[in-house]
């Protein structure tokens, strides 16, 4: 990515982190934080935070830490914030990172930051984002509301006319360490011999406890497990002891740095109903997931009904006997597993933080038509390698035959033909529709020189919500090569549905739908 005009500032971020409610608001700020850092800004963290390990984890990336001593409800927590962002964006215009009437951007991600709080700092002419999970206040005054779970479309929100709602897992918050698996390839053994347990930071029930003594009753030879908690979590003496006075191979890591090699390490996951669940999905690892607290009964419901969790229920409620039978069926079931992780690769595809920055600062794409100077910038496009090689006709285009071509299609009024840009106007890609009638058949494809940024699956959005506005189509054909991976993912993040094979041009191809009425996503403006 360029240089951006609002991240290369300072982006300040309010939440906390204790025992009660974990670690989870900050670390899912945390991914957020080093994207913005990525592009040379600068992060301040305000935070009531108990655990030292997160304190360093902070300082040490390079990121100012600034203590709140007395959270909201305390007036003085929203003094302290409006004094940090009035300071910070005079510095910034002395610097002149930021132009004068660009204000500061501020997260706020906690259960306790009402309306009013929100309001106060919008009102001083902060921009605002909000990250919420569940929808619990009567209203929300933000520029950028963000809600990365499943079934946060659903949620009818009450918020200011203007504000920006960011809904569903395709905005999941991943720490850099996970970005660097996308497009890695799990392999699934017959049998799940390594397990990986992590309850989250604090874990004040000692659920940790009781999944391991789970782990005694599973009869699986070889079973080894790696048990991950925080320092602030308040049993650690007593999980220390648990496991010095067994004999199996149970491990206990103490703030583990290294969590996406464990999670790559292991064959399955017990885990907490909280953010870990977008890194688990984003790694293919199959999980076991007990419910911790009540923000997390929705988010563990949905993934089981995407297929991409087992959902356990409340925690008080399940015996360790319960969760050793689940593990036991799970650990023997390879082709359960394997559906289990291609559910959550293809859910999380690890551009989550990218697309919200990409929104902070209004640089979305966006589609305009087709023009007669994109003539060579298509044939280009056309023949870069990647393009001829997922195309059903890998021979390269002749610019006599593409020039015949493109004027064909500007003259035809059943294609339907946009580019889609940047805020700046820079060429990201393209997308086609061939109508018929009520029916449409689309093609689309990035730029060579922008691949690698999660664009496919955003064109394809764009350019269904078009259509779906602009036209009478009820139904949308797409047809991929066998071999495509990545325009499979491309799709199905983009709602179509395998359809089964079809012949194309003498080769078989994969056939994708999207229907209309079951386009729910593109229903919610965002």
């Amino acid at each position: 990515m360029g240089s951006l005009s609002l991240s290369s500032g300072t982006l300040v971020i309010r939440a906390d982190a204790f025992s009660r409610i974990g670690t989870g608001h900050i670390m899912r700020c945390f991914a957020l934080a080093q994207a913005w850092q990525l592009e040379g800004g600068h992060i301040v963290f305000l935070s009531h935070c108990e655990s030292d390990a997160l304190r360093q984890r902070i300082t040490g990336a390079g990121m100012e830490l600034i203590p709140i001593a007395n959270p909201q409800p305390d007036p003085r927590d929203l003094q302290t914030t409006l004094e940090v962002l009035r300071t910070r964006s005079a510095k910034a215009r002395e610097n002149l990172q930021l132009e004068i009437g660009n204000p500061t951007w501020l997260v706020l991600d906690g259960y306790h930051f009402d309306p009013a709080y929100q309001n106060v700092v919008r009102m001083a002419g902060h921009r605002l984002l909000v990250v919420d999970d569940m929808g619990h206040l009567p209203a929300y005054h933000a520029d950028i509301l963000l809600n990365q779970n499943l079934g946060a479309e659903k949620i009818n929100y009450n918020c200011d006319p203007d504000t920006n709602l960011l809904l569903g897992s395709r905005y999941a918050l991943l720490r850099q360490e996970f970005l660097a698996w996308r497009g890695w390839q799990r392999e699934i053994p017959d049998v799940a011999h390594k397990v990986l347990v992590t309850m989250g930071g604090g874990d004040p029930d000692n659920v940790t406890l009781k999944v391991i003594r789970a782990l005694e009753q599973v009869q699986v030879d070889e079973l080894e497990a790696v048990v991950v908690v925080g320092d602030d979590n308040p049993h650690l003496d007593i999980l220390q002891s648990a496991i010095r006075s067994r004999q199996s191979k149970i491990r206990l890591v103490c703030n583990a740095r290294n969590m996406s090699e464990l999670m790559a390490w292991a064959d399955l996951a017990v885990t907490a109903g909280g953010s870990t669940c977008w890194e688990l999905a984003l790694m293919g690892l199959p999980s076991v997931v007990l419910v911790l607290s009540e923000n997390q009964r929705a988010i563990a419901e949905d993934l089981e009904s995407t297929g991409i969790s087992i959902n356990m229920g409340w925690h008080a409620f399940v015996q360790a006997d319960n969760i050793a039978y689940q593990l036991r069926s799970i650990i023997l079931s390879s082709e359960r597993r394997r559906n289990m992780s291609n559910c959550g690769r293809l859910l999380v595809d690890g551009y989550g933080p990218l697309r919200v920055l990409r929104l902070m600062r209004g640089d979305e794409l966006t589609l305009r038509s087709l023009q007669s100077t994109d003539c060579r910038l298509l044939w280009e496009w056309a023949n870069d390698p990647i393009t001829r090689a997922q195309s059903f006709s890998t021979e390269k285009i002749i610019w006599e035959n593409h020039v015949f071509w493109f004027k064909s299609i500007q003259a035809d009024a059943s294609i339907l033909y946009y580019i889609a840009v940047d805020k700046n106007g820079v060429p990201a890609g393209q997308i086609r529709f061939q109508v018929d009638r009520q029916e449409a058949v689309i093609s689309v494809s990035v730029a060579p020189e922008q691949r690698g940024r999660g664009y496919g699956a955003e064109i394809i959005r764009l350019g269904t919500r078009k259509l779906w506005t602009t036209t009478q189509i009820k139904i949308i054909h797409a047809y991929i090569k066998k071999d495509n991976s990545a325009s499979v993912q491309a799709f199905v993040k983009a709602g179509f549905v395998y359809a089964g094979l079809i012949e194309i041009h003498g080769s078989l191809a994969l056939h994708y739908i999207l229907r209309k009425d079951d386009d729910h996503e593109n229903s919610v403006s965002n």
